[in-house]
C-alpha cells in the first residue's frame, strides 16, 4: 500500500531570551516607592497628632491626602515588570 505525502512543519524557534522588550523607565521604582512611603508617613504623622498635622485645619481629610498617595504609588505598581 502507498504511503501518503508528509507534510513539513516548520520547526520550532522560541524568542530570544535575554532583556524583556519593554523595560521599565527609569523613574518608575523611584517614584512608586516616594509615594508609598509618603501616603505612610502622612497617615502615621495624622494619627500621631490627632489630625492636626500635617495640614492643620482639614482634619480628617489629611487621612485622604495620606490614602490618596499610597493608592497612587499601588497604580504604578501595576506599570513595574
Amino acid at each position: 500500500m502507498p504511503e501518503s505525502k508528509s507534510r513539513k512543519k516548520p520547526s520550532y524557534e522560541p524568542p530570544p531570551s535575554g532583556k524583556p522588550s519593554q523595560a521599565n523607565p527609569a523613574w518608575l521604582v523611584p517614584t512608586m516607592l516616594t509615594l508609598l512611603l509618603l501616603g505612610l508617613a502622612w497617615v502615621v504623622v495624622t494619627y500621631i497628632s490627632r489630625t492636626a498635622f500635617p495640614v492643620p485645619g482639614i482634619g480628617n481629610w489629611n487621612l485622604a491626602i495620606g490614602f490618596v498617595f499610597m493608592i497612587a504609588g499601588f497604580a504604578l505598581t501595576t506599570r513595574w515588570r
